[in-house]
């Protein structure tokens, strides 16, 4: 813990001090607008950007990951908390802070039991499912302040000023970066400055309201928004935890996920080593922070993260001094803040979750795996059709069900040699050579409870291909581990073999599995031989034949 600050050098800090303030102008907009977007009043996400990096920044591991807000999060928080009280009531917010305080104990308690392989249970085509299915909800909810109204009734001065901000945002990634290179930047700061257009679209926002008469026009605002730093928040509700517990279970899963993607990725580009327990912890404590600061959950964010990485980021010390002047935000005056114009705050979410639309991942999984694909679809259509928990849980089926159908039918191939070569090679692959009374079946994966059945009527069947075999030999090169259900099976197969006279025979057992079957009995039973290679079982059952 702390590592980084023990190791701390002069030239580190003007790389921080810039990321600090980059993040923190980034962390305005986009705080207010996924505390609307988890049905909270706007000053909330700002809470939930203070408390939550520092006590990351103290137990996490990563160098760059920004921690907050997060729009799949929030879209999960509404989901959880709806049901069970009135959007931006004082119970609602209540909720929202012990839904976070759950989610933090999870995410602790995993931590401490050592429990970072969590962060494997969801494949990546289910986490661009699911990430469509939230993208496209959290989009279809700011339709309607988009418009000013509900559709088709739309607000004209609303609708106008919405979608303008949406081109003034979509030009800007498009253009911005290159056109401040033009000026005179380089790559690095022009990339900085464009990921600033949103903050630049709010301010200028709140001067039309200020100087435009656009509130007289109809045009809704943020409204008030309370100064002063956020308060120790005890406050709970005893009749909720249980039923909390549920929805919080999913949400500290998916902080985690999310988190350890953008957290992975920038350690690749930096050339850092991860610790997914301490990230564990660190999230757990930025969630607990976030709850006792009147916050809801929060997670490390792919984009704000990328942001802080390119702005110069070099330690959790930028994110701290973005804590810090985000608290000085809400210290000085924060009447700016309630002329914020909804239009323009939804035109902000819809362009910055629209980045969460995954095409290409569908594209690639449809051409390299169809099931991954249907999996895929299956996830965004759950979160659509039967909401985000149901899509949580249905991403996490597939992904265990996709591994189980594929660990239950391994690849089996029929063996030969090369000519001149002591190379073995599938036969449907290569011109390979055969003996008509050897079969070689190698196994291309571990033997476990769950295959075994597949595996031995496979052999059945290429040993009625082959009817004039004698001698069977399983290659086990790619075979890792035998369990118990697979080692009888091994054994009753090698007991059928023997009365109809064919051997069975083993070649090129790996050593951990070998020390295993040595304390079975399929070794000493075995009707035919143990083989350090194909070749020598090859070249040993053709002498025998001689």
């Amino acid at each position: 813990m702390l590592l980084w600050l023990r190791q701390y050098r002069r030239p580190l800090l003007a790389g921080d001090i810039t990321a600090g303030i980059v993040v923190a102008m980034m962390m305005v907009p986009q705080g207010m607008a996924y505390a609307l977007v988890a049905g909270l009043p706007p000053v909330v996400g700002i809470y939930a950007s203070i408390l939550p990096p520092v006590l990351y920044a103290l137990f996490g591991s990563s160098m760059t990951q920004s921690v907050g807000p997060m729009a799949i999060v929030s879209l999960m928080t509404a989901a959880a908390l709806a049901p069970l009280a009135d959007p931006g009531s004082s119970l609602y917010v209540v909720l929202a802070a012990q839904l976070a305080f759950i989610s933090g104990l999870v995410l602790l308690l995993c931590g401490v039991l050592r429990l970072g392989f969590m962060a494997s249970f969801l494949s990546r085509p289910v986490i661009s499912g699911f990430s469509n299915g939230a993208a496209i909800l959290i989009i279809w909810g700011q339709i309607t302040p988009l418009l000013g109204a509900t559709w088709p009734h739309w607000h004209t001065p609303s609708l106008v000023l919405g979608l303008s901000g949406l081109l003034f945002l979509w030009l800007a990634k498009r253009y911005l970066s290159r056109l401040l290179q033009r000026c005179g930047l380089n790559k690095v700061a022009a990339d900085v400055g464009a990921r600033l257009a949103p903050m630049a679209l709010v301010l200028a926002g709140i001067a039309l309201v200020a100087y435009g008469g656009l509130e007289a026009m109809g045009v809704q605002t943020t409204g008030h928004v309370p100064s002063g730093l956020p308060g120790l928040n005890l406050a709970t509700s005893s009749a909720h935890w249980r039923t909390l517990l549920s929805p919080a279970l999913l949400i500290a899963f998916i902080i985690f996920l999310m988190s350890m993607s953008a957290a992975q990725t920038l350690a690749q580009k930096r050339g850092e080593k991860l610790h997914t327990n301490r990230e564990l912890l660190g999230l757990g404590a930025a969630n607990v922070a976030s709850a006792l600061s009147g916050g809801f959950p929060v997670t490390g964010s792919i984009s704000r993260s990328a942001v802080n990485f390119q702005a110069g980021a070099n330690t959790p010390l930028a994110s701290i001094i973005t804590a810090g002047l985000l608290a000085l935000a809400l210290v000085a005056p924060t009447g700016w803040l309630a002329l914020l114009p909804l239009p323009v705050l939804a035109a902000t979410i819809i362009f910055a979750v629209s980045s969460l639309l995954d095409w290409d991942t569908l594209k690639l999984s449809w051409r390299y795996d169809r099931s991954d694909a249907l999996a895929l679809l299956a996830t965004t259509a759950g979160v659509l059709v039967l909401g985000v928990e149901a899509g949580v849980v249905i991403g996490v089926l597939l992904s265990m069900g996709t591994l189980i159908w594929r660990a239950s039918r391994p690849h089996i191939a029929v063996l030969g040699r090369i000519p001149n070569s002591e190379h073995f090679r599938n036969v449907e692959r290569y011109e390979a050579q055969t003996l008509p009374d050897v079969l070689l079946l190698r196994i291309d994966a571990g033997l476990f409870f769950g295959n075994v059945e597949a595996v031995t009527e496979r052999v059945e069947d290429e040993l009625r291909g082959h009817p004039t075999a004698r001698h069977l030999v399983l290659v086990l090169s790619a075979v890792n581990q035998i369990d118990s259900t697979a080692l009888l099976g091994l054994i009753e197969l090698n007991s059928a073999l023997a009365k109809r006279g064919i051997s069975l025979n083993l070649a090129e057992v790996k050593g951990p599995v070998m020390d295993r079957l040595r304390q079975s009995s399929l070794l000493h039973d075995l009707s035919g031989k143990l083989y350090l290679s194909t070749a020598l079982a090859m070249d040993d059952l053709r002498g025998e034949k001689a």
